[in-house]
């Protein structure tokens, strides 16, 4: 029998609600939306879209690499971006993570975001 499994990682910031940071159920790997806080200081990183982006991306690998995944088996990601108009700005910034092996995407314009960041960031993804 199959079960899921709470996935949890210091390398990532701690949950700020009642979810965890990914399950795991048989292979797939499920995350929470990641937002740009530092694991560390639990504060917004500094910056606009761009670093924002960036710090969004290095929580969700550290919550794939937790789970014995990583950005080459990420099947769907869904995207949220406080405004379109930094489209062009965070696609530069997830591109680098997934240039050869670009999972389907959602992305979507949202009214508010968690602690009001500019993006956020959620994937499905299968270990190996």
């Amino acid at each position: 029998m199959t079960t899921k499994k709470i996935i949890t990682t210091e390398q990532a910031p701690a949950a700020i609600g009642p979810y965890s940071q990914a399950n795991q159920f048989a292979n797939l790997v499920f995350t929470s939306g990641q937002i740009p806080l530092i694991p560390s200081t639990m504060e917004i990183v500094e910056g606009g879209i761009t670093e924002q982006t960036e710090q969004v991306m290095k929580n969700l690998m550290a919550v794939l690499d937790a789970a014995n995944a990583s950005a080459s088996t990420v099947i769907k990601t869904t995207c949220f971006i406080k405004d379109m108009n930094d489209f062009a700005a965070f696609n530069e910034v997830y591109g680098q993570y997934f240039c050869e092996t670009a999972p389907a995407r959602c992305c979507v314009e949202v009214a508010r975001l968690p602690k009001d960041v500019l993006v956020e960031v959620e994937a499905i993804a299968y270990t190996a």
